[in-house]
């Protein structure tokens, strides 16, 4: 717990306390791990994320990407970072060693990412976007394309990308001009223009590969007619060396309010006519193999939330035992009373204690997405698999949506937690706000989000995936009912569950009746009320855990006293920890899930004012 990135021992709890990973050492897949190879991973991730990556994070900020002469240069200091990072097999740890990677959990590798990520985001991204370019190859490429492609995009000697958006076209993906034109050999020639593509061009790698969407001429409009091609920077031979270039040409780089490290390119196909691209699986698939790293990316910018949310949180804390300013409210007629640490101050603790509460429930989330890809993956039947993938299927774009949506505010509240100084470059918080904004816009708005959770999500396996959910919480709230110690968290909980229940059944009673707009115009509140259901169970689940444990502990030492229990905990950094998750659980359901049912019945009043508001009406 000694960095001021993430809390270790918080994601130690998730993965083996919470969560669990005993089943997952027994399976065969992952068999070979235990408890102390995580650890020693964990650490090493550590390591490299405080001492390597992090110390680039204020002058990667400062000097930004270049772009002349059609060429970009990243930070100076990322070269050596981007060596070290791809040498220690960073890129792909969670993949099978058959493609070079180490094949730990999925739990494992996500707690990693979020530590490495916390150290400086647009660092990472350079990573993440190869790995994803790569793994859709994995999955969907031949086995001549993996060989010439995959294997040394696994290893971060070349570079990946993922190349959707156009000018004009935006959001709507279907709208895109891109095309692609048969060659008698087989391959296409690409001609069109790709914009706010991260990583499009840069110097750390000798080659990028562009996953590009086209259509083929002639095939229909929409997406239905969209296809996915590989299209490299620099054309690859057959015996795997380099040839010449491929006229993928750099246009610019934008100049961004933060993760001013990352490249973010206007890329130009076959500006001279000779971009030869490949096709990735079958004609008109286009949309559906992207989805593969569209989802990947999805889950991986809501551990943008939750990383930089923690960065901001941790920081923050560490300020305010520092920062001398101030007496107690309650020695405010005390003359001869001494200033104290503005930890002290109720409304700086309040404030803290928030962004705790959800940093914390929304690792947990995130951490339980991963705990259901590491048992999807050791099934036994279809049944098993589909419900542990359903729960990721529904909670993507939550996990995506509400993570950055809070993330955002966390970095704003530690702000405010520094006052002034918070505002300057002097300290990282302001660095973490901006980087984290762009985390609630790109892959996909958090407004897409919310209209992807009621429009597809909540209908999926005939709404066998929000049951599921559902039950877990249900029986999450049982649990913890036969606790006088969380009686009052449990009836908070139960009534946000069952207001929530409701509310989903309104909506689908809506689209019955035609109303269609009533679950649209509500989605993103609907999303950000889901979000806070799920996290409120996951704190509850935690607190239990830990209420035990800390019941264990008073017991051992034979604590029966609330004054010698206090006391305790200002001494053990263990109960003080496992204190600090019981306080989280009551403090979200208090401030959280006592609005839930309030939120729902304004959904169902049915207000549309903004729908109904004449043109003219908007003034300007």
């Amino acid at each position: 717990m000694g960095n001021l990135l993430v809390n270790t021992r918080d994601q130690q709890f998730a993965i083996f306390e919470q969560f669990g990973m005993d089943e997952i050492f027994n399976s065969e897949k992952y068999g070979g791990f235990s408890k102390d190879d995580v650890m020693m991973i964990m650490n090493e991730a550590e390591k490299m994320a405080v001492n390597v990556i992090f110390p680039t994070l204020k002058d990667s900020d400062h000097d930004g990407c270049t772009f002349k002469g059609g060429v970009v240069n990243v930070p100076k200091a990322f070269h050596d970072v981007w060596k070290k990072y791809t040498e220690a097999g960073w890129i792909c740890p969670m993949d099978s060693p058959d493609v070079g990677g180490q094949g730990v959990p999925h739990s494992v590798g996500w707690a990693c990412y979020e530590i490495m990520s916390a150290a400086n985001y647009a660092f990472g991204m350079y990573g993440g976007l190869t790995h994803g370019a790569a793994n859709m190859i994995n999955t969907h490429g031949t086995e001549e394309q993996k060989n010439k492609y995959m294997y040394k995009m696994f290893t971060g000697e070349w570079g990946g990308t993922m190349c959707l958006t156009e000018p004009g076209a935006g959001s709507d993906v279907g709208a895109l001009k891109t095309t692609a034109k048969r060659l008698p050999d087989g391959k296409f020639l690409i001609t069109g223009t790709k914009i706010f593509i991260s990583s499009g061009e840069h110097d750390l790698t000798e080659n990028i590969i562009h996953p590009v969407l086209a259509r083929i001429e002639g095939d229909p409009a929409g997406t239905k007619g969209i296809s996915i091609f590989i299209v490299p920077k620099i054309r690859v031979n057959d015996d795997g060396t380099l040839g010449e270039p491929n006229d993928v040409k750099c246009g610019g780089i934008e100049h961004k309010m933060g993760i001013k490290g990352s490249a973010t390119c206007t890329l130009n196909f076959g500006e001279d006519g000779n971009c030869i691209g490949e096709l990735m699986g079958e004609e008109r698939s286009g949309m559906r193999i992207m989805f593969q790293m569209m989802n990947e990316a999805r889950l991986g910018i809501g551990m943008q939330g939750v990383c930089l949310g923690s960065a901001a949180y941790q920081h923050a804390v560490s300020y305010a035992k520092e920062r001398i300013q101030g007496v107690p409210v309650w020695e405010m007629q005390n003359k001869a009373a001494k200033a104290v640490p503005i930890i002290q101050h109720p409304d700086i603790r309040k404030k803290l204690m928030w962004m705790k509460s959800h940093v914390e429930g929304m690792r947990a989330m995130m951490m339980f997405v991963a705990y259901c890809m590491d048992r999807s993956a050791i099934s036994q039947t279809e049944q098993e698999k589909a419900d542990w993938e359903g729960y990721i299927e529904l909670l993507t774009p939550i996990v995506k949506a509400y993570s950055t949506d809070k993330g955002f505010l966390i970095g704003s509240m530690a702000m405010d937690v520094y006052g002034g100084y918070g505002f300057c470059s002097e300290y990282p918080v302001e660095q973490f706000v901006r980087d984290e904004k762009i985390a609630c816009i790109y892959e996909g708005t958090n407004g897409i989000q919310a209209l992807d959770l009621v429009g597809r999500k909540l209908g999926q396996r005939k709404g066998m995936n929000v049951m599921n959910m559902a039950g877990m919480i249900q029986k999450g709230i049982a649990k913890a009912k036969e606790n006088p110690e969380f009686a009052k968290t449990a009836a908070y909980l139960e009534e946000a569950s069952n207001a929530l229940i409701d509310l989903t059944m309104f909506f689908a009673a809506a689209g019955k009746s035609g109303d269609f707009l009533a679950p649209i115009y509500n989605a993103c509140k609907f999303l950000e009320i889901f979000g806070d259901v799920v996290v409120g169970y996951f704190l509850l689940d935690a607190a239990l855990i830990a209420q035990n444990k800390l019941n264990a502990m008073y017991e051992e030492k034979g604590l029966t006293t609330l004054g010698k229990q206090k006391g305790f905990q200002r001494e053990d950094q263990e109960a003080a920890f496992y204190a600090g998750k019981v306080a989280s659980a009551k403090f979200f359901a208090n401030e959280n899930l006592t609005t839930v049912k309030a939120r729902c019945l304004a959904i169902k009043d049915g207000d549309k004012s903004a729908l109904e508001l004449v043109d003219l009406g908007w003034t300007l």
